[in-house]
C-alpha cells in the first residue's frame, strides 16, 4: 500500500508514477483520496476539540456541584454536554466511514514503479538485459508429446479427478519433479536461506497484507465458509510469518525458501501459451522471500537474480533476463526481473521466475517495521523471486534434452532422480 505521508507531501510523483504504470485516471484517483484524507483528518481535529470542551465542562459541573444554589447552571451544562455528546457520536460515525472509504481507496492502489524501470503499457516494451544463444526446433518433439510417449504426467486423468489444468505426474514424471523441489531447495540451503515449510491455506489478513486481496480475488480459490484462500504462491504465507512484527536491525536481511503447491484460477484453456505444462491451475513453487533494511534492498535484489540466474545455468537451459515496463509491473511491485527459459521445440521463452522489490508497499499493509538508531519506527523493504517453478523448467527440460535413446537427465539432478535417462 502507498504511504499516505507519500500523497501528502509529493502528490505529483505519486500520480506520475502510477501513470507510469498505466493508469491513465491516476490524477483523479490520487486527488480523490487526498481530499479525503484532508476530510477526515478535518473530523479528527473537530473530535479532539469536542473532546477538550466536554473535558472542561465535565469539570465546570464539578465545581458547581460544590456551590449551592447553581441547579440552573448544573442543567444548562448537562444539556450541552448532552449535545456534545450527540455531536461526537455523528462525527464519530463519519470519521468511520471516511477511513473506510480511504483504506479502501488505497488498498486498491499498485505500488510506484522504480525510477530506473523501462516506459511502456505492455510485455514487448520490457527490456531485455540478457540472453544466452538459443536455437529453434529441428525437429524435436514438444514437451506435451514427450511426457504422453513417456507417461510422464496425465491430463486427462487429472481432469478426471478434479478439472483441466490439475495434471497427474507419474513414474519418473513424478522423481524428477521430486527431485527439482529437492534440488531448489537444497541449493537455497547452501545459497543462506532458511526453509520453511508454511501453510497453503491463508485467511483473508494474510492475502490482504502481501497483496492478493482485492487485486487477485478472482483469480484465488477461496472456501468461502471459512474465508480462507488457496495460495497462488508461498510468498504469502511466508511473508505473514512477520505481519505485525518490529524486526531488529541486527537480524537484517532476513532469507526465507519455502516449496509448496501452488493454485490460481487464472490458467486458460485455449492455445499453445496454455497447452501441456506451460499454464496450470494447480503448480509446484520453490520461493525465495526476502525482508531487508531500505538501504540494501536493491542490492539484495541483485544478488537474487544472480542467484536465480545461477539455478537456471546448473539445468543448461537457455534463457534470457527481461527487466519489466511499467504497464507489466506485478500490483505490488515496484521493479521485477523475470527469467524466462527457451522451449526449444515451441521456440518459445517461459517466464520460470519473477523477481521483485515492493520496498515499502508489503511492509505498509503488513505494519513490518524496525528500529533505527534514533529508535524511529521505519518501515522494511520486502522482496520475492521464484526459485523455481517447476512446470516450465520441466518443460523445458524434456524439450532440450531429448534424444533418440530417450530423455537425458542433467548431471546436477541425477543424484536426486537416481537415473540418468527416462526411457
Amino acid at each position: 500500500m502507498i504511504d499516505l505521508n507519500r500523497i501528502r507531501t509529493d502528490k505529483q510523483a505519486v500520480i506520475d508514477g502510477l501513470y507510469k504504470r498505466g493508469l491513465g485516471n491516476a490524477a483523479t484517483l490520487v486527488e480523490a483520496i487526498y481530499k479525503l484524507d484532508i476530510e477526515k483528518r478535518s473530523t479528527q481535529s473537530q473530535l479532539d476539540n469536542l473532546a477538550a470542551t466536554l473535558n472542561k465542562l465535565n469539570k465546570e459541573i464539578g465545581s458547581a456541584l460544590r456551590i449551592q444554589g447553581e441547579t440552573a447552571l448544573l442543567e444548562a451544562k448537562k444539556n450541552e454536554i448532552n449535545n456534545l455528546k450527540e455531536m461526537v457520536k455523528q462525527l464519530t460515525q463519519k470519521f468511520k466511514q471516511y477511513a473506510s472509504s480511504l483504506s479502501e481507496q488505497l488498498y486498491a492502489l499498485p505500488n510506484l514503479p522504480h525510477e530506473s524501470v523501462p516506459i511502456g503499457s505492455h510485455a514487448d516494451n520490457n527490456l531485455i538485459i540478457y540472453q544466452t544463444p538459443s536455437s529453434p526446433s529441428s525437429g524435436q518433439w514438444a514437451h506435451w508429446d514427450l511426457i504422453k510417449k513417456y507417461d510422464l504426467v496425465d491430463f486427462e486423468l487429472g481432469n478426471k479427478i478434479t478439472g483441466a489444468g490439475f495434471p497427474v505426474y507419474k513414474g519418473k514424471g513424478a522423481k524428477l519433479q521430486r527431485a527439482l523441489i529437492n534440488f531448489f531447495l537444497d541449493q537455497a540451503s547452501k545459497a543462506g536461506y532458511t526453509e520453511i515449510q508454511p501453510p497453503i491455506l491463508v485467511n483473508e489478513a494474510s492475502a490482504y497484507a502481501t497483496g492478493q486481496l482485492p487485486d487477485k480475488e478472482g483469480q484465488m480459490y477461496q472456501i468461502p465458509s471459512e474465508k480462507l484462500y488457496l495460495i497462488p504462491t508461498a510468498e504469502v504465507s511466508i511473508t505473514n510469518i512477520y505481519r505485525d512484527a518490529i524486526i531488529a536491525e541486527a537480524a537484517l536481511p532476513i532469507k526465507h525458501v519455502g516449496y509448496t503447491p501452488c493454485f490460481r484460477r487464472e490458467a486458460g484453456s485455449w492455445g499453445a501459451d496454455v497447452r501441456g505444462l506451460n499454464r496450470l491451475h494447480q503448480f509446484d513453487k520453490v520461493e525465495l522471500v526476502q525482508i531487508c533494511h531500505p538501504d540494501h534492498s536493491y542490492a539484495s535484489l541483485e544478488g537474487m537474480l544472480t542467484y536465480v540466474q545461477g539455478l537456471v545455468e546448473q539445468l543448461a537451459l537457455p534463457y534470457r533476463i527481461v527487466k519489466l515496463c511499467g504497464g507489466d509491473l506485478g500490483f505490488c511491485a515496484a521493479m521485477t526481473y523475470d527469467i524466462e527459459v527457451h522451449a526449444i521445440a515451441q521456440n518459445k521463452w517461459l517466464e520460470v521466475s519473477s523477481i521483485s522489490n515492493f520496498e515499502t508497499f508489503q511492509s505498509n499493509r503488513l505494519s513490518l517495521r524496525y528500529k533505527d538508531k534514533h529508535n524511529k519506527s521505519c518501515l522494511l523493504h520486502t522482496l520475492n523471486g521464484s526459485g523455481l517453478a517447476l512446470p516450465r523448467i520441466l518443460a523445458a527440460l524434456l524439450e532440450l534434452n531429448q534424444t533418440p535413446e530417450g530423455i537425458q537427465i542433467p548431471k546436477v539432478l541425477q543424484p536426486y532422480t537416481g537415473f540418468h535417462i527416462i526411457n
